[in-house]
C-alpha cells in the first residue's frame, strides 16, 4: 500500500497556484498516479458561500474532506490563499493527524505580479486590484512548517519541476 502525500500550494490570490495545482494533478493522473485536488475557493466560494473569516465552517469542512480523501488512498493537493492567522490551526491538526509525507509551498509573488496574472485569467471581471489588495499578504509564511517558496520568476514548468521534485511524486504510484 502508498503512503499517501498532502501537498500544499498556498500564496497570494493570483500567484498561480491553481494554474500549477491543476497541471500538477493532470500529470500525476496521466503517470497512473490516484490525486484529488481540493481548492480553498470552491469550497468557501461555491460550496458554502461563505467568507473568509477566523472559525469559518470551511475550515473544518477542507480539513475532514482532505482526511477522507488521504485515508481513502489519494495524494492530495491542496491550493488556496489559506491566510496563516485563519488556517494555520487547520495545518498543525493535518500535520498531527497525518505526520508524513506533506509538502508545503509558498508562492512568493508581489503584489504588481499578482496583478499582471490575475489579467490573464477568465475570472479577471469577478474582482479587482482593490480586493486583491486587501487580500494580499506579504510572506505570510506559517510558523507550524517549513515551506518550500516558489519564487515569481519560475514558470509553471519549472513550479511544477520543483514540486514533483521536492516531493518525489514519480515514485508514488500503488504497488
Amino acid at each position: 500500500m502508498k503512503k499517501t502525500k498532502l501537498i500544499v500550494l498556498r500564496g497570494p490570490s493570483g500567484s498561480g497556484k491553481s494554474s500549477v495545482a491543476k497541471a500538477v494533478r493532470d500529470l500525476c493522473l496521466a503517470e497512473g498516479g490516484k490525486m484529488a485536488y481540493v481548492e480553498q475557493d470552491h469550497f468557501r466560494r461555491i460550496v458554502l458561500k461563505e467568507r473568509d473569516v477566523i472559525g469559518g465552517f470551511n475550515i473544518q469542512f477542507i480539513k475532514e474532506s482532505v482526511l477522507f480523501l488521504l485515508k481513502n488512498q489519494y495524494d492530495v493537493i491542496l491550493e488556496g490563499i489559506f491566510d496563516k492567522r485563519r488556517y494555520e490551526e487547520m495545518f498543525e491538526e493535518l500535520i498531527l493527524l497525518h505526520p508524513t509525507h506533506n509538502y508545503f509551498f509558498y508562492f512568493d509573488i508581489s503584489f504588481e505580479e499578482t496583478l499582471k496574472r490575475h489579467d490573464t485569467k477568465s475570472s479577471r471581471n469577478d474582482y479587482g486590484e482593490s480586493e486583491m489588495r486587501s487580500w494580499y499578504k506579504y510572506k505570510d509564511l506559517l510558523q507550524c512548517v517549513e515551506e518550500n517558496i516558489v519564487s515569481e520568476k519560475n514558470s509553471i514548468e519549472e513550479t511544477m519541476t520543483f514540486i514533483q521534485s521536492v516531493s518525489d511524486l514519480k515514485n508514488n504510484k500503488e504497488k
